[in-house]
This record gives structure tokens, sequence and C-alpha cells, in this order.
């Protein structure tokens, strides 16, 4: 059998032991060291921006991310439904209450329509405005973000980003990440470029940025001795996995573009199946970096759910993946507000699939999927 085709395999430069190795030359074995500094710059020349925290995890950025937004036990949060649990479970870290909008079909993203009428029901039902707004880019691709932006500089909540999937993806050529106050990055193993594990938080300014680095190192006080005056986090990258993203960095520009190509060829490959549509860039103001390929299925026009396509084509050795549940749907958010008018993020659930998308994959990989999906259908 053929070796398995991933959804999303990590994809090295060549030079990362490089900078592993002037890691340990230099005895920076912790969670500071030039290699994090260098890697922030890296980021923030990418970005257009100026501070970037690199820490443990995205997860890791979302949270610091409200705590910089001062979100508090009983304060209301809004984020996306349909979305990564790691979206919303910072909400719950810090005592507050999620508060979930459905997608909008065209980007399935956050509804600008549906963002403002939360706004104003829960300012009805709490007598507060909720504390910030988490807007996601599933998948990668970018939301309608002027618009949420609009609408939460109208009512004066902050906005954090969740692009954690979004590393490379463009709004009307501007990067994801960089319009909220503050924006959430992820480097895990299956991201567009890796550090093992970890993320980042985008800042608007040396302060915040400063603010975050105290933060995330738990909060010691400048003192000659351990003294601490609110709570920190262990959350800094350490210094050997920001070597691993330096030399990701090296490439990022190539796997971004590797990834819309693999895209292109899926799009040109599924669009004679009637039952299939490839979720594409709706406008030209949205430039996705196509983390993952996702398709559509039609039931109207095929019997195959997607769970099963995913069962024969993991029989043919290729790994494939549901949509996410929207977070409407998990138990362990039961209570929270929804705020829908057609449950978009369930349809989208139930008639979707992500396709392997890996930059390292090879054409002939790609013609491998697209060849067992026609055939799975057209039985």
């Amino acid at each position: 059998m053929r070796e398995r085709i991933l959804l999303s395999r990590c994809h090295m430069s060549g030079n990362e032991q490089k900078w592993i190795d002037k890691a340990f030359e230099g005895d920076w074995i912790v969670p500071l060291g030039p290699n994090v500094d260098e890697f922030e710059h890296r980021l923030g020349e990418y970005l257009g921006v100026d501070n970037v925290v690199a820490l443990s995890a995205g997860t890791a950025a979302l949270h610091l991310g409200l705590v910089m937004l001062d979100v508090k036990p009983g304060d209301e949060v809004i984020c996306q439904s349909m979305t990564f649990a790691a979206s919303a479970n910072p909400v719950k870290y810090l005592g507050a209450r999620p508060v979930f909008i459905d997608s909008e079909r065209e980007t399935w993203n956050m509804s600008p329509e549906l963002l403002e009428e939360a706004i104003i029901g829960r300012k009805k039902a709490t007598g507060r405005y909720p504390k910030a707004i988490i807007p996601v880019y599933l998948y990668g691709m970018p939301a309608r973000i002027d618009e949420i932006m609009e609408i939460a500089d109208r009512y004066n909540i902050p906005v954090l980003e969740d692009a954690a999937e979004a590393l490379g993806s463009e709004y009307k050529g501007h990067k994801c990440g960089t319009f909220g106050r503050y924006g959430a990055l992820s480097f895990n193993g299956n991201k567009i470029i890796t550090t093992s594990g970890g993320g980042a938080l985008i800042c608007p300014d040396r302060e915040s940025a400063d603010r975050v680095k105290f933060y995330a190192t738990q909060a010691r006080e400048n003192r000659p001795y351990y003294y601490h005056e609110t709570i920190g986090y262990n959350y800094r990258l350490s210094n050997v996995s920001a070597g691993i993203g330096c030399a990701q960095a090296e490439v990022l520009p190539d796997r971004v573009e590797r990834r819309r190509e693999i895209h292109r060829r899926y799009a040109d490959g599924l669009n004679d199946i009637p039952c299939v549509t490839v979720h594409s860039d709706p406008s030209s103001d949205m430039r996705s970096n196509y983390w993952l390929t996702t398709i559509l299925l039609d039931p109207e026009k095929t019997v195959v759910t997607p769970d099963e396509l995913r069962i024969a084509l993991n029989a043919e050795n290729i790994e494939t993946r549901l949509l996410w549940r929207p977070m409407s749907m998990q138990p362990v958010f039961a209570d929270a507000p929804f705020y829908t008018r057609d449950d978009v993020g369930r349809d989208l659930f139930d008639r979707g699939l992500c396709l392997p998308s890996g930059s390292c994959l090879t054409d002939e990989d790609i013609d491998t999927v697209i060849n067992c999906i026609k055939a799975t259908l057209a039985q």
C-alpha cells in the first residue's frame, strides 16, 4: 500500500538543525534567548507589524489577549461558533461566558449582522456590552473583518483576532491578525509553519507587548527576589522551539503559496463533480492561505455523506477530517447564548470535509485524492 497521505504534515525547511545547534552552542536551552528574539522579528517583518510576542501555543496567545483586554469573571465574550474549541476555552479560563455567533455562508466565518444583533441583545439581557469579540479565520479564509471592526468600534468593544489558521491570509491586501487590538497565531505541527508547538500574540504597541511578556513569564516584578502582585503564566516559547521557527520563517512565503497551488489543483480536479463544492475565496477582497482545502457535499445530488467519504478515503490510506463541530453543538458550552438564523454552522458541519493540504504533498498525491473522491462518489 502507498505511503499514507496525511491531512497536514509538518514540512521542514532543512535548516532547523542549524538553529537548534545554535541554541545548544550558546547554552540557551530556556524559554528566552536570541532565537526567540529573531523569530519575533521575522514574524513582524512578514506581517508588517512591530510587536509580536512568541508564546507556547495559540491557545496561550488567545488567553493572554483576553487578559490584556481585562476580561474578568462574569464578563461576556463574543466568539465564533464554528471553530476549534481553543478559540472559546480561554474565555472560560477567566471565568467569563462565551456568547456564540453563527457563520455566514460566503466565508463560513462570523456573521457581521448576527454580531450586531448579539451585541444589542446582550446589552438588553445583562445591562452591559460584551467585553471582547473573537472572530476566527476558519481554515485560513478571511472573515468580513472590515464590517466586524466597524461594528466593534461603534460599540467600543475590542477585537482579538483568532488567526491561528490564517498565517499569510490577507483581507484587502493586509495580513489577517493585524486588524484588531490583538491577533493570535499558532505554530502547531499541522500549521503553515511550525515550532513543534507554539504560538504568538500580535500586539498594538511596545508597552502592551512588554506586558504580555511579563504575564507570560509568571508575572514576576522587577525586584532582586521573586515578588508577585498578579497571577502570571508559564507561556513563553522556548529558545529551541523558536530556532525551528526561524528556519520555518525562511520558507514561509513558499509554504503559503504551495497551499494555494494545492487548492487550485483540487478546485480544477473536482470542478466536474456536481455534488462537490470546493470552498474558495468568495471575493477579490479575500486571499486565503488555504491552510486546509475544504469541500461541501450536496445531499440532493449524492447519497454519500462526508463521514462515509472520510471512511472510504481512509481505506485508501488517505487522511481527511470532518469540519469543526460548532461550539453551539458542544455539551461543554450547552448553556452559552447562541445567535443564529439558519444554523449555518450546523449545515456546514453536516456537509463538509477537509482534504489533505500539507505543503509537502506532491501533485501526484493530490491527484490520488481527487481520483479516490471521484471513484467513491461515482459508486
